[in-house]
């Protein structure tokens, strides 16, 4: 069957293809920034009155006596560089981990992250050598995607050779990849290609309409989302991504999954600015075309959900971004304003392998959109289940961080709080969090197992209808 064929609708025979992005070749974009090339930091810089509340609350600078911290990587050297023209960005910036913590911590609303990936990517353009192991390591982290589509073309081989003692200290000796950490297993079938054989987004269209006509609501209710479902879901964790489906298309939605990229999180953590706008551009322009049709975007991972409501408009002049930015939610955000989520949790109640106590670390990037305490609330009352919070620290890997020879102790040493929370706090071997570096760190750290509140979600509400 032919692409243009399985999209068309049986319901009316229309063809429906709400995931054809637009390329934007069609358009100019917009001149935000007429006079000069770069971002106008000046009213953040100067809003900034050295309180130091940043620095207290960096995960970084709290492990590394040497790290300068956050108001020197931000306001400090925006200032250097405005002042005499010639000041070149400091290597340390390179430390920052792009937690975000600093963000969320500002009395003041200094745009921190801006102006820290705004430096990043000038030092790695203008300073950092292109031909160095730094440089290619950082690359190569940055740009998993790339790694990912290769390695699920063989995904039981990939997952073995990239776990072989030799290759692990090989990768540690040549490219500063910690021998230490484990890498993630490639899905033996991504979601795109379940999502595929569930008949994509006609299929999910046919579904959504059922349940809402067994629910006796409107069958033609504008209840639809498009799901940015990140690299990870898609290349190691599609469970995370089925569930999403499952519990949606369980509430009535209709969901697509347009083209998209990677988000640009590792991009930005690593100064590839350039990598990650090319990933924008295309996420930007899938995402507004399905905004305008009256779509919502919603994420499975807090990272992507902040990168396209937060980092995107901060860093990019892309047409359409203020749309997009202003139309993403978190999944499990998104339900809670839109459904009696709280009232469905309260009716349910799960049995089987998630019937446990969890610890619940709440991400960095969860923070800085304020849903730090949404899985502790929300599941407080479900039957079968408990939730408790493991503290406020970071996890220490902060995405690619943590997957660098020379940082690795101190991600370690960072998560040490969170460790002690969820092997003391909890009395099952169960970690839960939204984001799936963090994962990786609760489970290198403890040996837990670790899921996402969709997976407990879809157990509570429909593995038992």
């Amino acid at each position: 069957m032919s692409d243009a064929e399985s999209n068309i609708d049986p319901a009316d025979g229309t063809d429906f293809q709400p995931t054809a992005p637009n390329t934007g070749e069609e358009f100019e974009p917009v001149d935000v920034f007429p006079d000069s090339d770069d971002f106008d930091l000046r009213p953040g810089s100067d809003s900034c009155y050295k309180c130091s509340t940043c620095d207290t609350n960096c995960p970084v600078a709290e492990v590394d006596d040497e790290f300068p911290g956050p108001k020197f990587q931000g306001p400090e050297q925006w200032r250097l560089k405005q002042a005499d023209g010639e000041h070149t960005i400091d290597d340390s910036v390179m430390d920052c981990s792009n937690c975000l913590r600093c963000d969320s911590a500002c009395p003041s609303g200094v745009p921190l992250g801006q102006m820290h990936n705004t430096a990043r990517g000038e030092y790695v353009s203008e300073e950092l050598n292109t031909f160095s192991i730094e440089y290619i390591r950082n690359r190569i982290l940055a740009n998993y995607r790339t790694s990912a589509w290769l390695a699920s073309k063989f995904p039981r081989t990939s997952s073995f050779m990239m776990n072989f003692g030799p290759v692990r200290w090989m990768m540690d000796k040549v490219l500063k990849v910690p021998k230490e950490r484990d890498f993630p297993e490639f899905a033996t079938e991504t979601f795109q290609e379940w999502w595929a054989k569930q008949g994509g987004a006609t299929g999910s269209r046919e579904r959504a309409r059922e349940v809402r006509e067994r629910r006796g609501e409107p069958v033609d209710a504008d209840k639809k989302v498009a799901y940015f479902h990140g690299c990870y879901s898609n290349y190691n964790t599609p469970e995370v991504a089925k569930a999403l489906v499952n519990v949606y298309e369980y509430f009535g939605y209709e969901v697509v999954v347009p083209e998209q990229k990677c988000s640009g999180t590792p991009m930005f953590a690593n100064g590839m600015l350039a990598d990650a706008r090319r990933h924008a551009e295309v996420n930007v322009s899938s995402m507004s075309d399905l905004v305008d049709q009256g779509y919502d975007a919603v994420a499975s991972c807090t990272s992507c959900s902040l990168a396209l409501r937060q980092e995107y408009p901060e860093l990019f002049d892309i047409d359409g971004i203020e749309e997009v930015s202003d139309n993403t939610f978190e999944s499990v955000e998104y339900l809670r304003i839109h459904e009696d989520l709280k009232g469905e949790i309260e009716a349910a109640e799960v049995d089987g392998e998630l019937a446990a106590e969890f610890g619940y670390h709440a991400p960095c990037h969860a923070r800085n959109q304020g849903l730090e305490r949404q899985a502790v609330e929300l599941f407080g009352d479900l039957e079968g289940a408990e939730m408790e919070d493991v503290g406020d620290s970071c996890s220490g890997i902060s995405g690619t961080y943590g997957w660098k020879s020379e940082k690795y102790e101190k991600s370690m040493k960072i998560a040490e709080d969170m460790f002690e929370h969820m092997e003391e706090g909890t009395e099952s071997e169960v970690g839960m969090t939204e984001c799936p570096t963090c994962a990786m760190q609760m489970e290198h750290g403890t040996g837990y197992d670790i899921r996402h509140p969709l997976e407990l979600l879809e157990a509570a509400l429909i593995e038992e209808n």
